[in-house]
């Protein structure tokens, strides 16, 4: 089964930019045919980002629902990019799913292929 890691702003999209994040994987992947990863700090960063107002707080509150749907993994790393990144090598993840470029270029770097925002509202994958 294809694994992905997802980082704070992939779980986020729904609201901020209207990518239906979770339809876009099923499309890339398959339906059913990937299993999603969530690292702790991801999910502690959006409970922390949901208490706040405004778009940023609702997003960050959809993405933590969202992100309870799936697997949420422990690590050692506490900031929730390393922990994108940990996961992504030590639980042979086969994707990364992000669209903050710093953290693109760090898990390409890594060797790890990134399911981006491509266009509007689409998700593709680009490798390093």
């Amino acid at each position: 089964m294809t694994r992905v890691v997802l980082d704070t702003n992939a779980l986020m999209m729904p609201v901020e930019l209207g990518v239906r994040t979770f339809d876009e994987l099923d499309r890339l992947l398959g339906r059913g045919e990937y299993e999603a990863l969530v690292p702790e700090a991801v999910l502690a960063e959006l409970d922390s980002l949901s208490a706040g107002a405004g778009e940023e707080g609702v997003a960050a509150s959809v993405g933590a629902d969202l992100a309870r749907r799936h697997e949420v993994v422990a690590h050692e790393a506490g900031y929730a990019d390393d922990a994108v990144i940990e996961v992504a090598t030590t639980h042979d993840c086969d994707y990364a799913v992000t669209n903050d470029g710093p953290l693109r270029s760090r898990l390409q770097d890594a060797a790890v292929p990134v399911i981006c925002l491509r266009g509007r509202n689409k998700l593709d994958v680009t490798r390093p």
